[in-house]
């Protein structure tokens, strides 16, 4: 059977309406994991491109879809073992915990996820970008026996590229939604709120019988008052109505 090669100049091409959108356990199983043991791929859909070499609105693909790279990593240090990510316009950041990828059978780990974010100019001063890189690589159990393996074929005498350094790296635009605008303005908002609520309330004792022009009086500590404008039951007028002095005192009609 003729192997399937989707890739050309780099970039992936599938025949139109099909979709690669593999689960973080078949990317790592069926592709990185063989790609690593030299093993043949079900596609030769993903290609081999060094991501830091270049910015990733320059690598190849579609920059509105998902890209797939395998790539291999470059020590900061040659005694290290952090990763060389610096790219010509800047840098690619690590962000969160590693997530481990187990099998969906099983619950056995065979893979690392890291989440990786874009930052033009240099650090630590460098500005973020939506652009996203999640990179694979293989658990420490799958790259003991790569290297194992290696040494195998060290002592034969073929020379390869160090298995352990493959890397199978995704990066995707993150695309902006007026969701973070909305979620922006609800937290603004609550932040107006909570210092409403913190305030410590200022009370007004309007149910004195003393007339005062200062507001700023204490809290009242005994009952309330009869009212606001308390009238005296001794004044008595042509309006003798049903309502008497205990009653919610009321305002006089100007004679």
């Amino acid at each position: 059977m003729e192997k399937l090669n989707f890739v050309k100049n780099g970039a992936v091409r599938l025949p139109p309406g099909f979709r690669f959108h593999p689960t973080d356990e078949e990317l790592v199983v069926q592709y990185l994991k063989r790609k690593v043991f030299a093993c043949p791929l079900p596609a030769s859909i993903i290609p081999e491109v060094d991501v830091c070499k270049s910015d990733p609105w320059d690598l190849p693909g579609d920059l509105e879809q998902e890209r797939y790279f395998f790539s291999t990593r470059e020590a900061k240090y040659p005694n290290g073992n952090r990763s060389n990510r610096a790219t010509g316009s800047g840098y690619w950041k690590a962000t969160g915990i590693d997530k481990q990828i187990v099998t969906s059978k099983g619950n056995q780990a065979v893979g690392m996820k890291k989440t990786l974010v874009f930052y033009r100019g240099k650090p630590p001063h460098g500005t973020r970008t939506d652009w996203i890189m999640h990179e694979y690589r293989l658990a420490s159990t799958e790259t003991a026996a790569c290297n194992a393996l290696l040494n195998k074929n060290s002592i034969q005498g073929s020379v390869a590229v160090p298995m352990e350094n493959w890397v199978l790296c995704r990066i995707f635009l993150k695309k902006r939604s007026t969701k973070n605008e909305e979620e922006n303005m609800q937290f603004g908002n609550d932040n107006r709120l909570s210092k409403l609520r913190t305030t410590k309330p200022v009370f007004y004792d309007f149910m004195t019988k003393h007339r005062t022009t200062d507001l700023n009086l204490a809290p009242s500590s005994s009952s309330g008052s009869s009212g606001i404008t308390e009238v005296s039951c001794n004044e008595s007028d042509d309006h003798e109505e049903s309502s008497s002095c205990n009653s919610f005192p009321y305002f006089r009609r100007k004679p």
